[in-house]
C-alpha cells in the first residue's frame, strides 16, 4: 500500500488532555476545561428539553439535503436556500472547499498562525500553502494579497482570528474584496461571529450579493454550544455552492444535529444571555492582565491570548495541577503565551488566582 507522500510529514490533530485523564493524573476531583473555546454555559435549554424526542428513527439515514435546517438558516440570515452548504462542523466545509478547489499546481494563501485546518487540508490535496506571519496578532493582508498569482485558488481570512481573537474591520475587508482577483475564492471564517461586539465589524452575509467569489463560514459549535453534535455551514453565491456540492459526503450531518440546530436558532435569548456573560468575564480577565503586566490582544471572540514572562508550556502545566486545562501558545505557534477560553465568573476568578500564584513564584525564583 502506498499513501500520499505528504501524509508522512503530517501529524493528526491532537486534542488537549481530557477531563477524566487530568483528574486521574493529578488526583483532582474537579477539572475546568478552558482550552477549546466551547460555551461554558452549555447549550440552549430548549434543545436539552426536546433532545429525547429527537433521538428517534435512527435506523433511517438523515436528510442529505438538510431541507428543514436549510430553510431555517435561509430565513434567519436572509439568504437563498441554494446559497447554503452544510458540514459536519464548519471544519468539514473547509475540507470540502479544499477538495473542490485545491490540487497539485494550485496554491492557497492564509495567515500564520490561524485555524490549522486550512493548511492541513490544503496539503493533503497537494496544493502549495503560502503562509504569511501575523503582524501584532492581525492578518498582514497587504502581504497576503501580494502572494496571489494566477494559480491561487483560495484566500483564507479568519475573523475573529483563532488563536489571537482579533477581528478585521469593515473598511479593510471591503478593500481586500475589491483587490482579490475574481478567480480566487475568499473565505471569511466567522466561527466566533456571535461574540463580535466591535461597531466596525463587517456584514459578510449582506456582502454576498456584491461579491460572487466570497464565502462565509459559520458554526453551531461555539456560541450555540452544539460542538458535540457537529454541524456548521457555508454561505456563498449559488453557483459556488453548486460547484462544492459534489465534494460533500451525501449524509454528512446527522438527523439529531439538524433538528437541534433548528431549535438552537430559535433560542436567541440563550445566545444573547451567554454572550453578554462572556463579555463581562472577558473584561474582568483583561483587567487582571493589566494589573499583572500581562500582554494580550483585543479579542472579539470567547477566548483571550495572554502573553507571559514564562513559556506557555510552563503555565499550562502549572494550571493543570490546579485543575484547569488551557491551551499553550507553544502548541499554537505563539511562544510565551496561553490561549484561555472565557469561562464562568467563579471559574475565572479561581484561574486568575492560580495564575497570580504562579507569576509570584516566577518573581521569587
Amino acid at each position: 500500500m502506498k499513501a500520499k507522500d505528504i501524509l508522512k510529514s503530517m501529524k493528526p490533530y491532537k486534542p488537549g488532555k481530557g477531563i477524566e485523564e487530568v483528574k486521574e493524573e493529578y488526583g483532582l476531583d474537579r477539572i475546568v476545561k478552558l482550552a477549546s473555546n466551547e460555551n461554558p454555559y452549555g447549550f440552549s435549554p430548549v434543545v436539552k428539553e426536546e433532545l429525547p424526542k429527537l433521538v428517534s428513527k435512527l435506523e433511517i439515514y438523515p436528510d442529505g439535503y438538510a431541507a428543514a435546517v436549510r430553510s431555517k438558516v435561509s430565513g434567519f440570515l436572509g439568504v437563498d436556500e441554494e446559497q447554503i452548504i452544510f458540514g459536519n462542523g464548519s471544519d468539514e466545509v473547509v475540507q470540502i472547499i479544499c477538495r473542490t478547489f485545491l490540487e497539485p499546481g494550485a496554491n492557497t494563501v492564509m495567515a500564520s498562525p490561524t485555524f490549522p485546518q486550512y493548511r492541513h487540508n490544503a496539503l493533503i490535496e497537494g496544493a502549495e500553502v503560502r503562509e504569511v506571519p501575523l503582524k501584532d496578532g492581525h492578518h498582514d493582508l497587504e502581504e497576503m494579497i501580494r502572494q496571489i498569482d494566477d494559480n491561487t485558488r483560495v484566500f483564507w481570512i479568519c475573523t475573529p482570528n483563532n488563536p489571537t481573537g482579533v477581528h478585521i474591520n469593515e473598511e479593510t475587508i471591503k478593500d481586500v474584496l475589491s483587490r482579490v482577483p475574481e478567480h480566487v475564492l475568499v473565505v471569511l471564517d466567522e466561527a466566533y461571529y456571535e461574540y463580535l461586539e466591535a461597531e466596525d465589524s463587517f456584514d459578510a452575509v449582506a456582502a454576498l450579493k456584491q461579491y460572487p467569489n466570497l464565502m462565509v463560514l459559520r458554526t453551531f459549535s461555539k456560541a450555540y454550544g452544539l460542538a458535540g453534535l457537529r454541524i456548521g455551514f457555508g454561505l456563498a453565491d449559488a453557483d459556488v455552492i453548486q460547484v462544492l456540492e459534489p465534494a460533500r459526503e451525501p449524509f454528512n450531518t446527522s438527523t439529531v444535529a439538524q433538528a437541534a440546530a433548528i431549535l438552537a436558532l430559535d433560542d436567541q435569548e440563550f445566545i444573547s444571555t451567554t454572550v453578554e456573560a462572556n463579555h463581562r468575564n472577558k473584561k474582568a480577565l483583561m483587567r487582571f492582565c493589566d494589573e499583572n503586566d500581562l500582554g494580550y490582544y483585543d479579542t472579539q471572540a470567547n477566548f483571550l491570548l495572554i502573553q507571559l514572562p514564562i513559556s506557555g508550556d510552563e503555565m499550562f502545566e502549572y494550571l493543570l495541577t490546579q485543575g484547569f486545562i488551557v491551551r499553550s501558545g507553544e502548541a499554537l505557534g505563539l511562544p510565551n503565551s496561553i490561549r484561555l477560553t472565557i469561562g464562568k465568573e467563579e471559574d475565572m476568578k479561581q484561574i486568575q488566582q492560580a495564575m497570580r500564584e504562579k507569576l509570584e513564584m516566577v518573581k521569587q525564583s
